[in-house]
Order: structure tokens, then C-alpha cells, then sequence
């Protein structure tokens, strides 16, 4: 179990919730498949998949959940197709064109009649909690897939206070500062050989550079002329790398080839032995690397988490 993007939120208050307690809650909102008229459904599905039943995970003091979102497919151009034809025959038999209010009630009345036909599709977004951290971490670089499990996580526990760690250094001017040579990262931190440059401006344009070393000319040219870096590339410790974002969004998360001999070591060729043992260095990981990442933009500040 290994994620590919690490979305980071501070529980802003002690969380107390056991793992048993934890399945007993996720299990009153399990996800239920899409029903005839449904367009969208979602609930909780074991992270095992189906090596296991267990709608929460635990290894160590980490507990991992999975949201399941199962949508109904339903392409815009048969939608339409249809409606045309029926407005077109509407229109035949009345002798006038339809009203905009008619056309509307065909539209849903089509939908409901195809919706039973639809294909489905699902999208499955993990998330582990760590009460000692007083962390989440949602496996998404993005926001909305991140807050949809969030909420629903909020839906299911009754309240799960949490928001995005705030740092006293701006990560944008931190990390452009590293590529100016003005600062450097802290030890164990390297930047690779890829970044994207953002206008200061508001409606600025982005330069994105991979594959030429970022202390040439080409980025000190773009710095020069006031971008900043907004994404850069970084090597930890030569055990993960990734993409991390002026918003502390960790993208495209690799593990070193260190990592993934211990895990064989450790865990062999059985699935679930190898998922926990996956999960449990993971978890290892981030928990080290998390506490650096923050210091490298002067700390986090903790006087956010109350406002």
C-alpha cells in the first residue's frame, strides 16, 4: 500500500477514536452500489480490497480508510441526442415550437429513463489517520477529492476537525530562494531536476522545466523576471521522492529501491502481509518526513490551528 500523493491535514483536536470503534461507525455508512434511479452513490470499502472485509485498516497507531464513489455514466451526446429527437417530434404534433420549460421536462424525463442503462464507474480515495501526528493524510493531490472524503468522514464521526498545516515561511519564496541560491534546503532534502515557474503576476504565465539542472540559466532567466517557483522536485534522504507544491501537496510520491527490498525481505509473496508491511514503512516515512518538510519553511505555526 503505497500512495502516489500524500494531501496533508492537522487534527486541530485529540482524537480519540479506537479502531474498533472506528469500524463499528464506518460500517453504518458502507457503500451501497448505485441503485436504477441513482445517479452517484458513495460509503466506506475495506483498503484491502478484496483480501479483506475490514472497513478500517490498522498497523501501528495508523488506521487507513478507503472511500468508494460509484457515479453513473451518462454522456451529454446521448442525453441530447434523444431529447432532440422528442422535442423535434413535440414540436411536429403541436405545430409550434416548445418552451424552455418543456424542453427542460423532457431532458429529465430522458435522464430518468436512461439512468437504469447507465454504466458506472467508481473512484477509490484513501486516507490514513495518525492520532499521535494529529495528521490525516488523504492519498489525492486534489482538493475537492480530498475534502469529499473529509466530508464524508466528518458525516460519519459527527465532527472530524482538521485543516491544512500552515508554515511561517511562504513555500513558494522558500523554494524559489533555494533555486536562486539565496537559501538552502535543509539537510536531507535535495532538489531534483524538475520545477514549475508561475508568473508573480495575476494573470502570469507558467513555465514548466524537467530534465536540465535547475541551477543553469534557463531557470535563473525565468527568475530573473520575477516568477516564483510554485512546484519543485525533491529527493529525501534518497528513500522517497516527489513533486511538493507551494500549497505543502506532496505529488507523485515514489519510494526508493532501499524500501522496496525491505519490504520484500520482510513480507514475502503474501498480499496482505505485504500490505501491512508496505503501509507500516510508508507510514514510517511520512511520519519523518512530514516534521522536515514543515521546518523547512520555518516551522509550522501552530497559532493557525486555534483560529
Amino acid at each position: 500500500m503505497w500512495f502516489r500523493n500524500a494531501r496533508l491535514y492537522r487534527i486541530t483536536k485529540a482524537f480519540e477514536w479506537s479502531a474498533e470503534a472506528l469500524e463499528e461507525a464506518l460500517a453504518k455508512r458502507a457503500f451501497q452500489p448505485c441503485g436504477p434511479q441513482d445517479t452517484e452513490r458513495m460509503g466506506w470499502v475495506s483498503p484491502l480490497g478484496r483480501d479483506g472485509d475490514q472497513l478500517v485498516f490498522t498497523s501501528g497507531e495508523c488506521h487507513l480508510v478507503c472511500l468508494r464513489r460509484e457515479e453513473k455514466v451518462l454522456p451529454p451526446a446521448v442525453i441530447r441526442e434523444e431529447v432532440d429527437e422528442r422535442v423535434a417530434a413535440a414540436e411536429e404534433e403541436r405545430g409550434q415550437p416548445l418552451r424552455r420549460k418543456d424542453k427542460t421536462e423532457i431532458k429529465e424525463q430522458v435522464t430518468l429513463e436512461l439512468l437504469p442503462r447507465a454504466f458506472t464507474k467508481s473512484r477509490f480515495i484513501h486516507a490514513y489517520i495518525a492520532p499521535s501526528q494529529e495528521l490525516v493524510v488523504v492519498d489525492s493531490a486534489a482538493s475537492n477529492a480530498a475534502e469529499t472524503l473529509l466530508s464524508e468522514l466528518r458525516e460519519t464521526l459527527g465532527s472530524m476537525p482538521v485543516r491544512p498545516p500552515a508554515v511561517q515561511q511562504s513555500p513558494a519564496f522558500t523554494m524559489t530562494q533555494w533555486l536562486r541560491g539565496e537559501a538552502h534546503p535543509p539537510a536531507g532534502l535535495v532538489p531534483a531536476d524538475e520545477c514549475e515557474l508561475r508568473d508573480d503576476e495575476e494573470q502570469g504565465g507558467v513555465v514548466r522545466i524537467k530534465g536540465v539542472g535547475l541551477d543553469g540559466d534557463e531557470v535563473r532567466a525565468h527568475l530573473d523576471n520575477a516568477m516564483s517557483v510554485t512546484r519543485l522536485a525533491l529527493d529525501w534522504e534518497d528513500q522517497l521522492s516527489f513533486m511538493l507544491d507551494d500549497e505543502l501537496t506532496i505529488r507523485r510520491l515514489r519510494f526508493g529501491d532501499d524500501l522496496k527490498e525491505k519490504l520484500d525481505d520482510d513480507a514475502g509473496d503474501d498480499r496482505v502481509a505485504r500490505f501491512d508491511a508496505a503501509f507500516s514503512l510508508m507510514t514510517l516515512e511520512l511520519a519523518r518526513l512530514v516534521p522536515a518538510l514543515l521546518e523547512a519553511f520555518g516551522g509550522e505555526d501552530r497559532s493557525a490551528l486555534s483560529a
